[in-house]
């Protein structure tokens, strides 16, 4: 898939969302930002950001950006509306708080807090980055179709290339160490801080290069933004630290094309039992 599909929405039109006038909004979870029947949990986490930057325009508070947004996934919603409550928690010079929920059906499906300001423009005084090629190599693999979580929808709308040399379940191997190097970017568009929140989830689950198979949903997932990314690829490399009885952690790490760091993205999820 080469370009995005009549039907698709652009990620930046998905996931906008609209005002009750009361610190509430409303939004539409599109089939083609999903996973399988799932929304795509990178996709909500935007989403969320997107309504708590929205409340504070709304409160005419001076212009600004999430820094960080941390989130509990307390049970799936389903493709269709959603109703996002907001609370301004604080409202601080550098730093503000807005309290966000989503809930579908009179139910509170992700409960989140974002922490908004300015984000850095600057080059930064320090930082060590792991080494990666701006741009996916001719051998990179796309994700398109099937996957063992369902069906990646996002394809549609995002153009995503797996490093083949750490996707060793692709090839049947199933105890190649849980990491994983990836190329992302929107298919309509260019990246933005939202983009880049989906972008520390756009990854499929790195147990599956240990045999374990299926969805693996999340229960909490924490993203730091920590500058606006330049145009073309986002790399992002992908690593576990420890595969606990069900439990795995995943951390991501998002470098644009100029080669600096715009998200750090860590999550706790659940993993399918080995050869589920």
């Amino acid at each position: 898939m080469s370009a995005a599909d009549d039907t698709t929405t652009s990620f930046e039109v998905a996931s906008g969302t609209r005002s009750m006038g009361d610190g509430t909004f409303t939004a539409v979870l599109r089939p083609e930002w999903s996973i399988g029947a799932h929304p795509h949990g990178g996709f909500l986490l935007a989403l969320l950001a997107k309504a708590g930057i929205s409340a504070l325009q709304e409160r005419g508070e001076p212009p600004a950006e999430p820094l960080a947004i941390s989130a509990e996934f307390l049970r799936p919603p389903a493709i269709g509306p959603v109703l996002l409550r907001t609370d301004v928690r604080k409202v601080g010079r550098r730093a503000t708080v807005i309290a966000v929920q989503l809930e579908q059906r009179g139910r509170s499906c992700v409960e989140a807090r974002v922490t908004a300001g300015r984000l850095p423009m600057r080059r930064p005084e320090w930082t060590e980055l792991p080494s990666m090629p701006v741009e996916p190599p001719a051998g990179a693999i796309s994700l398109t179709g099937e996957t063992a979580e369902g069906a990646f929808n996002l394809a549609k709308g995002c153009d995503v290339r797996l490093d083949p040399a750490t996707v060793g379940y692709l090839n049947g191997r199933t105890s190649d160490a849980p990491k994983m190097r990836l190329w992302v970017r929107p298919r309509q568009g260019l990246p933005d801080p939202y983009f880049a929140l989906l972008a520390g989830d756009v990854n499929p689950p790195v147990v599956f290069n240990l045999g374990r198979f299926g969805w693996t949903p999340t229960v909490q997932l924490t993203a730091l933004l920590r500058t606006r990314p330049a145009p073309g690829w986002l790399r992002v490399i992908i690593e576990s630290r420890s595969v606990h009885e069900s439990w795995f952690d995943s951390d991501a790490t998002v470098i644009d094309s100029q080669g600096r760091l715009v998200c750090q993205a860590r999550q706790l999820a659940l993993a399918p039992a080995p050869g589920a």
